[in-house]
């Protein structure tokens, strides 16, 4: 098994409303839509991530691998759909952070080593322009920092707990 990461680096997406604000309740639906279940090789989910989000239809076109998403609260709130989380992964995108998860979209990423943290003083930072759409950040998931490399500030999420850090590093729940 190859070393894990525990250190990221890369543009940081804010999922924000016209007005600058981070936006709550993004929910399965809006991240994967019902209407691509059918697509099961994840290697093609991700260009429908988002497609269901207003003022967010083209990010997938634009994203880049080691990019990080930037959510508000309850982000994954709604149904079970493990495509949610892996439309990211076919992206390349390397972690999703938001102020909370919807329980279920919580268990489905770290279940499958997915890395996401939580942020609680997210739409703070955002709304005061401390961290701008596609800002080039840090993150460490063990000490739960985030460095803007921008301005150097460095904000504190939650960092990993063991049992999400022992499930990343065998990749899934299920090899533990």
């Amino acid at each position: 098994m190859a070393a894990k990461e525990y250190l990221f680096e890369g543009r940081v997406w804010t999922i924000t409303d016209n007005n600058k604000q981070l936006i709550p309740d993004v929910d399965t639906d809006q991240i994967f839509h019902n209407a691509y279940l059918h697509i099961t090789e994840i290697e093609k989910m991700g260009r429908y991530a988002f497609d269901n989000l207003e003022g967010w239809k083209d990010f997938s076109s634009k994203a880049k691998p080691g990019d990080i998403v930037l959510a508000g609260s309850n982000f994954g709130s709604g149904s079970s759909r493990q495509q949610a989380v892996d439309c990211f992964r076919a992206l390349g995108v390397k972690l999703v952070i938001a102020v909370s998860f919807g329980a279920i979209y919580k268990r489905n990423a770290i279940n499958s080593g997915f890395p996401i943290m939580i942020f609680g003083d997210a739409e703070k930072a955002v709304s005061a322009g401390k961290l701008a759409n596609l800002a080039k950040v840090g993150v460490d998931l063990l000490s739960g920092t985030l460095t803007n490399a921008d301005t150097g500030e460095t904000f504190q999420l939650m960092p990993f707990s063991k049992v999400q850090k022992d499930i990343y590093d065998n990749d899934t729940l299920l090899k533990i």
